[in-house]
């Protein structure tokens, strides 16, 4: 009889202990969200919801207050400049073609291999032209140089034949 008396003793004062502690817990967390009352979620949202910028189309809408719009005379004077230089077939190649070219990713014929390269070069530059404009097998169409000319893919296909020769 006295060991359950002595265990009830216990439990009750550790029971009594974590209600102490639970109410000291619910008193300290009272005092730190009252700190936080200024707290506004909807304007919280609707600033991290804002638009960063805005469109401008010439002529069609009034540019922004504050922003930096070029005169539209500035503008003309920038877009009759010269267009930019055409790229060189190498150029090309490394920006676009080499990464398949070079490790033979997806069945590309590599750069320098004059065996894989036999065939194509048997079936024409044409051939080859137009296979690298419309695509062939996993290669998308224009290599995925959709800024290249047809000219600046015939010369990276005439980089890469005088690599595999």
């Amino acid at each position: 009889m006295s060991q359950d008396k002595e265990f009830f003793t216990t439990f009750f004062s550790i029971m009594g202990g974590l209600a102490v502690f639970a109410i000291i817990l619910v008193i300290i967390a009272l005092n730190l969200t009252s700190e936080v009352s200024d707290y506004k979620p909807d304007e919280i949202v609707i600033e991290n919801i804002k638009p960063v910028g805005e469109v401008y189309i010439a002529g069609e809408s009034e540019p922004p207050a504050g922003s930096a719009v070029a005169p539209a005379e500035t503008v003309a004077v920038a877009d009759s400049g010269a267009a930019a230089a055409p790229k060189s077939g190498e150029e090309v190649y490394k920006s676009n073609c080499m990464a398949c070219h070079a490790t033979g990713a997806a069945g590309a014929p590599k750069t320098g291999d004059a065996a894989a390269w036999a065939p194509r070069i048997a079936a024409g530059k044409d051939s080859m032209l137009a296979n690298a404009t419309k695509g062939l097998n996993a290669m998308p169409p224009m290599g995925l140089c959709m800024s290249c000319s047809q000219d600046e893919l015939q010369g990276a296909i005439d980089y890469m034949l005088d690599q595999s020769q």
